[in-house]
């Protein structure tokens, strides 16, 4: 992306929040953490953020309560909640304030990056603007649907583009096939998982000449895009 995607961190566990913030911003995002609800809140109202990614049990002002007031002042920003609270009356209580997403500790920080760019790729109009990005010898431009390797261009149909752009905006990372399928296709059943299954082969076929870029798949979890 041409500038940083800024997150609003509130996490009251120090140790935790600032490995995610080290992880995140090892990842290309600008991160604010903030310990306490009432701080984070006040960080929201008064500077612009892209993506909110809140603990639920914090002083102060607890997430549900942070959920609320960003809600009422932005409708669209993504919030996920990150919390130790796995009962279904908790998460139904979340995605009623509009909540993006609901991760229970613990969790993998992979995962979490996979689940940040997915919403951002549903959620943020910017992200239908990205710009041209190399995937090894390849220009890959999917604003304009386009894998240009060598001076020969390739139009890539609507849902190639949409799988090819989850997978090189995490680059080197573990893209999650539920991801990709709740993304993209809004379900993971077995027909859509096949469909996927069509669009990796034809993505592999795609960029097989470059010997150094390939989709690693990890059987049962999802895949990964390397760029040797």
């Amino acid at each position: 992306m041409s500038s940083k995607t800024k997150i609003l961190l509130v996490e009251d566990d120090t140790t935790m929040g600032f490995l995610l913030v080290d992880f995140l911003e090892s990842k290309g995002f600008d991160v604010k953490l903030y310990k306490d609800g009432l701080q984070g809140i006040k960080a929201f109202e008064q500077n612009p953020y892209d993506f909110c990614i809140l603990d639920v049990m914090l002083p102060g002002l607890d997430g549900f309560g942070i959920a609320e007031r960003i809600r009422k002042r932005n409708k669209t920003v993504p919030i996920v909640f990150l919390t130790a609270k796995a009962l279904k009356e908790d998460k139904i209580a979340g995605f009623n304030i509009g909540v993006d997403d609901y991760i229970v500790k613990p969790f993998d920080e992979d995962e979490l990056l996979c689940r940040i760019v997915a919403i951002l790729n549903r959620c943020n109009p910017e992200n239908d603007c990205i710009s041209a990005m190399s995937i090894g010898m390849y220009e890959f431009d999917p604003q304009n649907l386009l894998l240009v390797f060598d001076g020969h261009q390739k139009r890539l149909t609507q849902k190639e583009n949409e799988v090819l752009k989850m997978l090189a905006s995490a680059k080197n990372t573990l893209v999650k096939r539920d991801d990709i399928l709740f993304s993209l296709w809004g379900d993971n059943d077995y027909f859509n998982s096949r469909s996927l299954d069509v669009f990796i082969a034809k993505l592999r076929k795609y960029l097989k000449s470059d010997s150094n870029i390939l989709i690693e798949n990890v059987p049962s979890v999802g895949y990964v895009l390397k760029d040797k």
